[in-house]
């Protein structure tokens, strides 16, 4: 419990010799202090009865006002701990001051609707499946900030390990996702820094595997030919095309329309789905050769290349909707991929995003210059782009193990 009580602050005596009453408040050996506005000299105040002496002008008045402000202390705190018993210091002088802290979902989901035409839908999608994942664990709509504590987390943490079987990578963006919700309320000075639980609760995420093809698998894979159904042709085509250009993403090449590619500079030219940066670059022979296959004489500007999509308003629906096809269509690619790579005998199932892998480590292996890849692959930053260095370089060390006596 809360312990409260009228102290004089003599260490913030005035010019005039006044020092100010404060309502003092512990909790949990945390040391809080709300202004009264009252300020007299320290020889008029009785410490021990904490009071102002009766040889003071207007004693009883003060006196009557220092004992209603401190039954108002007493009874809010009061209230709140019934209500919250592990509610803390920063939050009970919130509640005496008449603040309203502020509730973590109400922020949270009022927060991720402001940036919500600021990131992709995806993004937006991801941020709220955490959130509300969170919500089902804590099971109060009304949790504060400051009732989000470490001890919680980490309860979080291991409901996410042992109930939900989630990875620790998994478990890493589920913990990130609440931090930038914190980091932005403290930003917006809705909270404290003292609030943050994070440093002491973080998760690290399981060592990733990028998996890619070799030059020979890659080969293979262009030789490979079917009966099958055209949607695994296009499925493969849309593939090696990313191999081939850049290592653009599913959502990129899936939505290429003819529009983006100008035919006598072999450059293509269109706004990231995934980042909204412009980017531009010149595709290479094999990526053309690609392209040419689905050319035909009544093509419109505005048609994609590849025949996926088959929405002719698809640019004007909503980002959801958007999303939830390139999402459908990205996972049928994926189906038809896996099946082309058991035929091929691969020793990994293939999906859409191992083209961006394959790319990037192709480009390096034949000499291209890092910041040269790095640009091509529409990263902000080299360093995530020297991953596929490190990539490489242990395959040279590999090479040199089994060949190199």
């Amino acid at each position: 419990m809360a312990s409260i009580k009228l102290i004089l602050r003599t260490n913030k005596v005035d010019s005039s010799g006044n020092s100010p009453i404060y309502i003092r408040l512990i909790k949990d050996r945390k040391t809080k202090f709300i202004a009264t506005g009252i300020k007299i000299k320290e020889s008029d105040w009785d410490d021990n009865k904490q009071k102002v002496r009766k040889s003071y002008p207007n004693s009883a008045r003060l006196n009557a006002f220092l004992a209603q402000k401190i039954a108002d202390a007493e009874a809010l705190v009061a209230d709140s701990e019934r209500k919250r018993s592990n509610i803390s210091a920063d939050r009970l002088k919130e509640v005496i001051k008449g603040k309203d802290a502020s509730k973590f979902f109400e922020y949270a989901f009022q927060r991720l609707e402001k940036i919500k035409q600021n990131v992709s839908h995806r993004t937006y999608t991801t941020y709220t499946t955490y959130i509300k994942k969170f919500k089902t664990f804590v099971k109060n709509d009304d949790i504060y900030f400051d009732e989000i504590t470490v001890t919680l987390l980490r309860d979080y943490v291991n409901y996410l390990s042992n109930n939900l079987k989630n990875s620790n990578t998994t478990v890493h963006y589920s913990l990130l996702v609440l931090s930038i919700i914190f980091k932005d309320a403290i930003r917006e000075e809705i909270i404290t820094l003292n609030t943050y639980p994070f440093t002491s609760v973080r998760i690290k995420k399981d060592k990733a595997t990028r998996e890619f093809l070799t030059k020979e698998q890659l080969e293979k894979l262009a030789n490979y030919k079917t009966v099958k159904p055209e949607i695994v042709h296009i499925a493969k085509d849309m593939f090696l095309f990313s191999c081939y250009a850049g290592g653009l993403r599913f959502s990129d090449v899936v939505t290429l329309t003819w529009e983006n590619y100008n035919e006598e500079e072999q450059r293509i030219s269109k706004n990231i789905k995934k980042t909204k940066r412009f980017h531009q670059f010149r595709i290479g022979k094999k990526a053309v050769e690609i392209i040419e296959k689905y050319k035909s004489k009544d093509k419109l500007p505005t048609d994609f290349i590849f025949p996926v999509i088959d929405d002719s308003e698809f640019f004007n629906r909503t980002a959801a909707y958007q999303s939830k096809v390139i999402g459908a269509k990205n996972y049928l690619c994926n189906l038809k991929l896996k099946i082309i790579s058991k035929e091929l005998k691969f020793s990994t199932p293939l999906s859409f995003h191992i083209s961006r892998h394959t790319f990037a480590t192709q480009a390096l292996t034949n000499g291209m210059r890092i910041e040269f890849v790095s640009k091509l692959l529409d990263h902000t930053d080299i360093g995530i782009t020297q991953i596929y260095a490190k990539i490489v370089n242990e395959e040279l060390d590999k090479a040199v193990d089994q060949y190199i006596i």
